[in-house]
């Protein structure tokens, strides 16, 4: 058997370590050629060890001189640029873009240029630059396969299907660790009940936009671009079992779901396997104990983040990326202790109003909007 040679884009995140654990559990199918890492060198020494990929990247080039000298047979490369060229990486079958933010736009592009498979998780990509994105990979005549456990959900109700058939995509969220709590209470919360996801593991900044329904925002605008679905055929209702990740109405009224356990190992192996399916170790969803399912309307004036989300797809061009960008750091600076949680809306929604946004940006205005953003969100 010819093994899947694979590059992995941010492999010391939460999806990048899913994805070498589902690599690991398939044997022989893949070989793991490239790694890059924002910083976190402890961990991508171990997985150095553990995959011997032939060329490793850390954006972060004071982590990279750490790592120099530790290996002698494969290559370490720093900065962006070290990103960039393992995204390309010639020998690679598939790219998993699973870098976490707007840092992720620029490889995932490169990618997509070289004419890589890819299996996508950074949604900021398409957030920030989706028309963009897309235009490249019909243009390369790539394949995209969404590895978010929303997106690939929809991928697989819509396989075989008609587009034009599509009624309405319809997006699950848990509703995250403070979905009965007041908004008084909200005002309250701190980073350590915030990081408290009560249905997924996942990295703290994906953790804190679950807890406010900002990722869910982003999936919408994500959906949209993957699916070519118009921002308001797009719904989100909250989905406090997530067994359940989405669904797909049809112009006859039928519906179709995907249901699973919620483990991002499973949309995971679909993105590696594709077009596939294989056993997995993973626990089956056992539906004689499932008690019940049920589903209800986002409550909008205690989660912001999902409204303003809308309104900056509907408004469009710059203005996306202005969202993720204030998120970006709103998120950071709630972490940091020195915001609130309902501050988040707050600051996102200001930067938004102070933004002219320009329609049908190039990647340049795209970037200088975000770097705009940014320094507006600093100075709330």
């Amino acid at each position: 058997m010819v093994k899947r040679k694979i590059v992995v884009l941010g492999s010391t995140g939460s999806v990048g370590i899913n994805t070498l654990r589902v690599v690991e559990s398939l044997g022989d199918r893949f070989q793991i050629i490239g790694l890059t890492a924002r910083k976190n060198i402890n961990l991508l020494e171990k997985q150095i060890k553990k995959f011997h990929p032939k060329i490793v990247a850390l954006a972060d080039k004071k982590s990279a001189q750490e790592l120099y000298g530790r290996f002698k047979s494969i290559r370490i490369l720093s900065g962006q640029e070290g990103v960039i060229e393992v995204a390309r990486l010639k020998e690679a079958d598939l790219v998993v873009s699973a870098i976490v933010g707007a840092s992720g736009l620029i490889p995932t592009l490169e990618a997509i240029k070289a004419k890589k498979t890819l299996a996508l998780a950074n949604k900021e990509a398409l957030v920030m630059a989706g028309e963009i994105v897309m235009q490249e990979i019909h243009k390369r005549g790539v394949g995209i396969l969404p590895v978010d456990s929303e997106h690939s959900a929809i991928f697989q109700c819509l396989k075989g299907e008609r587009k034009e058939d599509v009624s309405r995509i319809i997006l699950t969220a848990s509703g995250g660790p403070f979905l009965n709590f007041s908004l008084k209470r909200l005002k309250l919360v701190t980073p350590q009940e915030a990081l408290k996801h009560p249905a997924w593991e996942m990295g703290k900044k994906i953790t804190i936009d679950s807890a406010t329904l900002m990722n869910k925002g982003l999936e919408v605008i994500e959906a949209h671009h993957l699916f070519g679905i118009d921002i308001d055929r797009i719904e989100v209702v909250i989905h406090r079992e997530a067994i359940v990740h989405s669904l797909v109405e049809f112009v006859d009224g039928a519906m179709l779901a995907h249901l699973g356990t919620p483990d991002m190992r499973l949309p995971i192996q679909y993105a590696l396997t594709y077009p596939e399916r294989l056993p997995t170790p993973l626990e089956k969803l056992d539906l004689t104990k499932i008690r019940r399912l049920t589903f209800q309307k986002p409550d909008t004036r205690k989660f912001p983040c999902l409204k303003l989300a809308y309104e900056a797809a509907r408004i469009g061009g710059t203005a996306p990326a202005v969202l993720n960008a204030t998120n970006e750091i709103a998120v950071s600076l709630f972490l940091k202790k020195k915001i609130g949680f309902m501050e988040i809306p707050r600051m996102i929604k200001k930067v938004l109003n102070g933004h002219k946004p320009i329609k049908n940006p190039t990647l340049s205005e795209i970037l200088k909007a975000d770097a705009w953003a940014r320094e507006e969100a600093l100075r709330c």
